[in-house]
């Protein structure tokens, strides 16, 4: 007698865990790079891809090895640093006293369980950098004190930037044999900025690299997988066909599809395979969620409820905190976890706790619970949550928004902040507090501390200025017009709601939010000095120079008085700045006396702002060995810190030196960059579009020259950046003068000329004086011009400023000039030139040289005249200044003169010899750097060196960058790269 089929006795059949398909040679390449540590593996796909199967499978082989395992939770707001530490509390034997230093005090408030394993606590860090830099110290020692092998970090994609820059971190300081990493994500939610991208960019040598990107099962995997689920039966080709038509071959869905099917009773077993009911007719649900959905409903009302908390919870729970959510018993709630356990919704690890098998399935879950309820399932989670130690406070302050129970949410929202800012990751602290201030209403007191909280860390974030900014600003903003706040509670929030209107270049309402917060710090004088150094730069406002260094002498006051050298340096730097900016000669004494490094990370990333400031001042002056000298400083102290936003400031200010000097070469180039770069720091973005409008008019391209100087006064002046209107203004002057609209061209030097005057700050009318003068001279009003020239003179006495000496010369040459006195004119042009060359500054050297020539020709000196200017000719067209050079050649046509024909064919041809610049392209590429790393070093567009690149190849006959490599050393035409 035949044994019954399944469809016989009307049963449905049984459903089994699927067996591991079709991912066999994706597990032979993580066994086989984790043999060779230290490794990094990382293992990407789409949700339900497979991902954590394919860890799972690796993990439960016998291994001698030690293993760390954690996953990042879909957390709103996650927890810093959450993840490593839940991948430590997974083992089980004690840390090893002996086997750690006394650095290992900064985990304790990590794992105050393990607080009589741990050294003391080591004494807090103002600086947020140098303290997560500690902490991560710590972590690294802790990870070799245990000896761990491997560390598996599942769903990267959700883990908080701290987290990651650990692993970069330990990534870094990788030696042989030393740990592994494993990292799953999805691809498609790593933003383009995130960290995860760079683990494989910059890793040591030696560090075995291996990408697993999981695809979609083929069908016949798929029909292996629904077999496995099945008694191992096979299943129909049509089943099949549809199942992964329908699926797309993702595992989770398949594997959900089923399960459904099965539970609906829709399979049977006929002809000795598995085929579907109904097949045309039957919609296979779309999403995991429609299936888990159905599924959940067809499980007890209790299985239901635990369902549903557990959703809430969202992060593996024990059922002692899933019995409290979902308000039952725990053995009530123990039977219901295995009724969801034995459907396979539900999965537990070792240490019996609990989550969903699929994050999809929780979402579908979590979504169909009515809001009315799910706030009370919130609440209750809350409440659970709160008996665990350490109380995981970035969750509390999620469950307690999402309850509407604000006390509980502000106050478990600011631990968090706290805990996040002494990890340095700030961003988390703004956002846990920024939603606080938005959507709770606290009392008056709480709001002002918040708010004042919240401030502080949007100081210390080191995004750019981006949506979070703006909305910091629009939040401090709204809690000061709370009524009821004492004039300390709004100080305390002016103050950095000032300091970050500096930032997004809000200059004016900045000098406003400032000086009304000094009158509320007297208890705080660190701050009031700070906020009163910040008044003191006389970069906007009304007021004159000596209220600027009135606020610069009490600071000075103050500072004295304090205690903290870092503090104390702080603050002279920033003042010697502000005193460079006023034009104050004795800021050069202070400047004296300013460190060049730093004892502590901190103090050296505080030395190179202070020194970038320096810097900029010193171009304003004109000292330019002196500016390149603070800036070779300010990198140096950068690039050892990793301030990727402070080398940005840095480069700017040297592109800018680079055009003074007359170092053109690649300048067009490096402001397109900058600017790429700068694009959220209005104040710098604009900085990078001058240096443009600078190349763009010195080549002759006057539409673009003007439009970008036209940006540039028109946003400075709107930000409030008085001092960056003057030059834009004076080139534009120049450009309408050459046009014969002189009269458009005093106006628009009126506005930041009153500025000039008004401030009494001189040393800013380098360029916008001899434009104004021009302007006047050609008006036919020499009695105001010669009145201003006086003004200019009296304002640089007594100041070694040679740039603007160097105008005040060749506005007295312009005097001359206007009256005739032509010989003298010609003698006061030489003069002014000998002080340009003197900076050097060859640019405006050649143009006063050009003057000098047209004076001795107006005196009828045609011979050296022409001399005279046919040099200016050759030397500004081969510095880069075409336009001018177009310039002087047709006065010298006019005169008579052959012009020498100059080669404009774009650079200097080479023939099958490499240029210099492919020669550095070239050089970087033996080096290992690849085109974008090419790119960054020598301040070129990825588009250029690809070209540059190409053209090498062409060259030296070659199809592939190795190749390339190897025929240049064979060449000999580079010089010794193993440096870099």
């Amino acid at each position: 007698m035949l044994d019954p089929s399944p469809e016989d006795d009307g049963t449905s059949p049984a459903v089994s865990t699927p067996r591991f398909v079709g991912r066999e040679r994706e597990m032979a390449a993580l066994r086989g790079a984790l043999a060779r540590p230290p490794a990094i593996v990382l293992v990407e796909g789409e949700a339900g891809i497979g991902k954590s199967r394919l860890l799972r499978e690796w993990l439960a082989a016998p291994d001698r090895r030690t293993v760390l395992v954690s996953m990042c939770p879909p957390l709103r707001e996650s927890l810093t640093l959450g993840p490593i530490v839940d991948a430590f509390l997974g083992i089980e034997r004690p840390v090893p006293r002996e086997r750690l230093t006394e650095l290992a005090g900064a985990l304790r408030p990590l794992f105050p369980e393990w607080s009589s394993n741990l050294p003391p606590a080591l004494p807090p860090l103002d600086d947020a950098k140098a303290a997560r830099h500690r902490l991560f110290r710590a972590l690294d020692e802790l990870l070799r004190a245990l000896s761990v092998d491997v560390l598996v970090l599942e769903d990267a994609h959700w883990a908080d930037e701290v987290t990651l820059e650990f692993l970069l971190f330990v990534i870094s300081r990788q030696k042989p044999d030393g740990l592994s990493l494993v990292i799953s994500y999805r691809p498609e939610e790593v933003a383009d900025g995130s960290l995860l991208l760079r683990l494989t960019s910059r890793l040591p040598a030696g560090v075995t690299q291996l990408r697993i990107a999981l695809a979609p099962m083929q069908p016949g995997d798929t029909a292996t997988l629904v077999s496995s689920m099945l008694d191992g039966k096979p299943i129909s080709q049509e089943f099949t066909t549809f199942l992964h038509d329908r699926t797309g071959g993702v595992p989770l869905a398949v594997e959900e599809s089923v399960r459904l099917m099965c539970d609906r009773a829709d399979l049977v077993f006929r002809d000795g395979q598995w085929v579907r009911l109904k097949l045309r007719e039957l919609r296979v649900p779309p999403t995991v969620r429609d299936s888990t959905r159905e599924r959940v409903s067809r499980l007890s009302p209790t299985a239901q409820q635990v369902l549903r908390a557990a959703a809430t919870l969202s992060e593996r729970s024990s059922v002692a905190t899933i019995a409290m959510t979902a308000n039952l018993s725990p053995a009530v709630c123990r039977g219901a976890v295995t009724e969801t356990a034995v459907a396979g919704v539900l999965d537990g690890d070792d240490r019996d706790r609990w989550r969903f098998r699929h994050v999809l399935a929780a979402t579908a879950v979590y979504e169909a619970i009515p809001l009315t309820e799910r706030r009370h399932f919130h609440l209750l989670a809350g409440r659970a949550l709160e008996h665990l130690r350490p109380p995981p406070v970035a969750r509390l302050a999620h469950h307690f928004r999402e309850a509407g129970e604000k006390t509980s949410w502000a106050r478990y929202a600011e631990q968090g902040a706290e805990l996040a800012m002494a990890s340095g990751d700030h961003t988390k602290a703004v956002d846990l507090l920024v939603d606080l201030l938005s959507w709770a209403v606290l009392p008056p007191v709480d709001r002002a501390r918040v708010a004042s909280f919240a401030g502080v860390a949007a100081l210390g974030r080191r995004e750019p200025v981006d949506q979070v900014y703006h909305r910091v600003i629009r939040t401090l903003r709204s809690v000061l017009e709370t009524p009821g706040l004492s004039a300390r509670q709004q100080a305390e929030i002016r103050n950095p709601l000032g300091r970050l209107l500096i930032t997004g270049g809000e200059a004016q309402a900045a000098l406003s939010e400032l000086e009304q917060a000094v009158a509320g710090l007297d208890h705080d004088p660190v701050e009031a000095a700070r906020a009163m150094t910040y008044l003191g730069w006389a970069y906007a406002g009304p007021w004159p120079a000596s209220t600027h260094r009135r606020w610069l002498d009490r600071a000075a006051e103050l500072t004295a008085r304090i205690d903290s050298p870092a503090q104390r340096l702080n603050l002279a730097g920033n003042r010697a700045a502000a005193l460079l900016m006023l034009g104050e000669q004795e800021a050069w004494d202070v400047v004296a006396g300013l460190p060049v490094d730093g004892t502590t990370a901190a103090e050296r990333l505080d030395v190179a702002r202070i020194h970038v400031n320096v810097g900029t001042g010193a171009l304003i002056w004109g000292r330019y060995a002196d500016a390149e000298e603070h800036l070779a400083v300010a990198m140096r102290l950068a690039e050892a810190e990793r301030a990727s936003r402070l080398q940005h400031n840095v480069r700017l200010e040297q592109a800018n030196l680079a055009w003074n000097t007359g170092r053109w070469d690649g300048l067009a180039e490096t402001s397109a960059a900058l600017a790429d770069a700068d694009r959220d720091r209005p104040a710098h973005y604009l900085g990078s579009v001058r240096l443009a409008a600078r190349l763009a008019a010195a080549a002759g391209r006057r539409r673009a020259a003007e439009e970008q100087f036209r940006l540039v006064l028109e946003e400075s002046a709107r930000l409030g950046a008085a001092d960056d209107t003057m030059e834009a203004a004076a080139a534009l002057a120049r450009l309408w003068l050459i046009d014969g609209d002189s009269r458009r061209a005093l106006r628009v030097t009126d506005e930041p000329m009153d500025t000039v005057q008004r401030k009494g700050v001189w040393v800013w009318a380098t360029d916008l004086v001899p434009a104004r003068v021009e302007a006047l001279l050609a008006l036919g009003d020499p009695a105001e011009a010669t009145r201003l020239v006086g003004r200019f003179a009296r304002g640089l006495r007594g100041r070694t400023a040679p740039a603007p000496r160097a105008a005040l010369a060749g506005c007295r040459a312009l005097l001359l000039a206007a009256a005739g006195d032509h010989s003298r004119a010609a003698t006061a042009f030489d003069r002014a030139a000998r002080a340009w060359s003197a900076l050097p500054r060859p640019y405006d050297a050649l143009r006063a040289r050009e003057r000098q020539a047209e004076a001795l020709l107006a005196q009828g000196r045609i011979e050296p005249g022409r001399e005279l200017l046919a040099a200016q000719y050759e030397q500004l067209f081969r510095l880069g200044a075409r336009g001018d050079a177009d310039r002087v050649a047709q006065r010298l046509r006019e005169h008579g003169a052959e012009v020498p024909r100059l080669w404009r064919g774009g650079r200097r041809g080479y023939g099958d010899e490499l240029s210099p610049r492919e020669l550095d392209v070239v050089q970087l590429v033996v080096a290992g750097k690849t085109n974008r790393e090419i790119s960054r070093i020598l301040s070129k567009s990825p588009a250029t060196v690809d070209q540059q690149l190409r053209a090498a190849m062409r060259k030296l006959k070659v199809s592939s960058r190795t190749a390339l490599a190897v025929k240049a050393v064979e060449a000999g035409v580079f010089f010794d790269v193993s440096a870099g």
